[in-house]
């Protein structure tokens, strides 16, 4: 089971900032954080011994601005793309 952390600062490790984004309704898997970390495009994170830490209140921002905002059907995305 997910824990999604209470305190925006906790630092997770990749594998426990991809369960706790999919916790949290944003499903991503630690592999997919690895690429990015690797490519770009992805949350940000500190090394600590090598290792990947995730603050969480940066994880779910970045997770976030990822979402678009609620559609009623799929038409919308073009009408909001030609603006």
């Amino acid at each position: 089971m997910s824990h999604i952390p209470d305190n925006a600062d906790a630092l997770l490790k990749r594998e426990a900032a991809a369960a706790a984004l999919t916790a949290a309704g944003y499903p991503v898997s630690p592999r997919t954080l690895a690429t990015k970390a690797t490519r770009g495009g992805g949350p940000p994170y500190s090394l600590f011994s090598g290792r990947a830490l995730y603050r969480w209140g940066d994880a779910l921002d970045w997770a976030r601005s990822l979402t678009t905002p609620p559609r009623r059907s799929t038409s919308e995305a073009d009408a909001h793309a030609g603006r």
